[in-house]
């Protein structure tokens, strides 16, 4: 499944380098090292996250498409967390105890000769920005609808982005041996709330406790539903079309009512355009049963025979090829104590170009130092194992103490600036205050550490003081109280703080944003990459810009080189 050896449960530090790399700008010029190899692996990648609101079986698909692949032979679904089984996925102590994803997990396997980097984000809003960051890594989506409520909120939001970057999107239509609404209802739900042309490539026959199987439309064939225990369930049986004998006595109403409704789709469903996907306009939609296995195997075939090999990286200086034999990568996330017991701290890399050897010495392109990588590795989620070599598309893991920083560049030598991670201005703000003084030290370690990997924002006011937290949800600060404590063994008091708002501020004359951040130093603090930052409690303390017109207040930022991407005021 891995191209590594033992099995990793241990983190290695990553080595700094103290000769400077070797070379200047890499690109397609670089020596060869098999370019031809690295044009062919690059068609058998398959880069994806999977998507959805909370509760949708998102987490469960993903256990199951873990399960099909081969990965995995027993799926931990949240049914079993009695037996002190859990999701795969789900690895955070915090994540066991409530049933839930907080934490985008990397898996990696091998299905149909194809290499799918598979990854599962959170469903709840409040880790939408983790989600976000995880979506500027991948080639395409798989969105889980959960057939009893269509299409969500948060499903909505995370569409958004994926349009954003034209991203394909695959549609998993979920849970319906459940009373749920009409499959026709959810298609018409697709197309109107998040305007996409929807292509159903299976129909299915009857709901609930009358789900029959589904129908594939493409290849006149229905595949009949059998309820399937928490393991790899037989073949199922298949039959061609619908007018096979057994089937009037067997489905009676359901079946006439399908083939109804089979008859409409196939009348007023465009033909499926290839190019269409490719460009985040028309969606391919299965329905089925993850928890049952059901439709499990269609999604995954549609995944390697639709899904796009990985695509070209923009970066500031130029466009950079995933098939260009010198390597560069990307930083777009960060996770601290994956193994607690080591405290590791790992970077995780989406591989833009070229081919990634264990051991090669790369250059970060914001400091300009070099970092090893001897102790590179791949997931299949908390489970680690050392690689030896990696191809675009691929996610692997560096371990280190500090060196990378979400947003950060790799390359071989050359000055390069992918873009496009966000950092969203947060929405509610918390004090933070140790309940030891003894354990200051540690407290302010782990802030910083999940600070940097993305899990809170952290300010430092101007004028000194506790620090402050700012979230886009609630549910953030209980996540990052429960790590304080089982991670770092600090127990941290969280109370409420006067701020409402905050916006990142830059000028383009220095010494006016000096003045300005020195006129209102007891509402100006600093993030993780000692950004400035102004904070408000109400909105119209942005009227300041009034007074100082050339101040720009931003909502969203880069991490590269502090760009600032949409200047709202307000």
């Amino acid at each position: 499944m891995f191209t590594g050896g033992k099995l990793m449960s241990e983190a290695h530090s990553t080595e700094l380098a103290r000769e400077p790399a070797d070379g200047g700008p890499a690109g397609a010029q670089s020596v060869s090292r098999g370019g031809q190899n690295i044009a062919q692996e690059v068609k058998r990648r398959r880069t994806f996250a999977i998507i959805s609101h909370p509760d949708a079986g998102k987490t469960t698909l993903t256990e199951k498409l873990l399960l099909f692949a081969g990965a995995i032979q027993i799926a931990g679904s949240v049914k079993a967390r009695k037996a002190t089984r859990y999701a795969t996925s789900d690895w955070m102590e915090i994540e066991k105890q409530r049933g839930i994803s907080v934490a985008s997990s990397v898996m990696q396997i091998e299905y149909r000769d194809c290499v799918i980097n598979l990854l599962d984000t959170p469903g709840h809003q409040d880790f939408s920005e983790d989600t976000y960051r995880v979506l500027t890594a991948v080639d395409a989506a798989l969105m889980v609808i959960d057939a009893a409520n269509g299409v969500e909120s948060q499903t909505l939001r995370l569409l958004e982005v994926c349009r954003a970057r034209n991203t394909p999107i695959i549609t998993f239509i979920n849970k319906l041996d459940r009373e749920v609404k009409d499959p026709l209802n959810v298609v018409d739900e697709i197309e109107q709330v998040l305007k996409l042309t929807a292509v159903p490539f299976t129909w299915p026959v009857g709901v609930g406790k009358r789900f029959a199987g589904v129908f594939d439309l493409r290849k006149d064939q229905m595949r009949l539903f059998k309820a399937g225990s928490d393991r790899l369930a037989e073949e199922l049986d298949e039959m061609h079309g619908l007018d096979h004998p057994a089937y009037e006595e067997r489905f009676g109403a359901e079946l006439a009512q399908a083939r109804q409704e089979i008859e409409l789709v196939r009348g007023a469903s465009p033909a499926f355009d290839q190019g269409e996907f490719l460009a985040g306009r028309q969606t391919p939609v299965f329905f089925g049963s993850a928890i049952n296995n059901f439709g499990v195997r269609e999604v995954l075939d549609a995944l390697v025979d639709l899904a796009p090999a990985p695509n070209p990286r923009p970066a500031i200086q130029r466009n950079v090829e995933p098939e260009e034999e010198a390597f560069s990568g990307v930083v777009f996330k960060v996770q601290a104590n994956m193994d607690p017991a080591h405290r590791d701290r790992i970077a995780f890399v989406r591989i833009c170009s070229g081919r990634f050897d264990r051991g090669m010495r790369l250059k970060i392109c914001r400091t300009g130092k070099d970092i090893r990588t001897s102790s590179a590795m791949s997931f299949l989620s908390q489970r680690r194992e050392l690689l030896e070599e990696a191809y675009p598309g691929d996610i692997i893991g560096l371990p280190n103490h500090g060196l990378l920083q979400l947003g950060d560049t790799l390359t071989e030598g050359e000055k390069l600036q992918f873009t496009g991670l966000p950092f969203f201005a947060p929405e509610v703000f918390q004090v933070v205050e140790v309940v030891d003084p003894m354990r200051a030290k540690q407290l302010r370690m782990g802030l910083v550490q999940l600070g940097e990997e993305g899990a809170i924002q952290v300010f430092r006011p101007h004028d000194g003081g506790s620090l402050l937290l700012g979230a886009i949800g609630n549910l953030q600060f209980e996540v990052v109280a429960h790590r304080l404590r089982h991670e770092y063994g600090v127990d941290a008091r969280l109370v409420p703080s006067k701020y409402r708002l905050a916006r990142w501020i830059t000028a383009d004359d220095a010494d006016e944003l000096k003045r300005f951040i020195a006129f209102n130093k007891h509402r100006v603090a600093f993030d993780v990459v000692d950004a400035p930052t102004f904070l408000a409690t109400y909105p119209t303390e942005l009227g300041l810009s009034e007074r100082w017109k050339s101040i720009r207040f931003h909502a969203l930022r880069e991490h590269a080189g502090l760009i600032f991407q949409s200047g709202l005021n307000g």
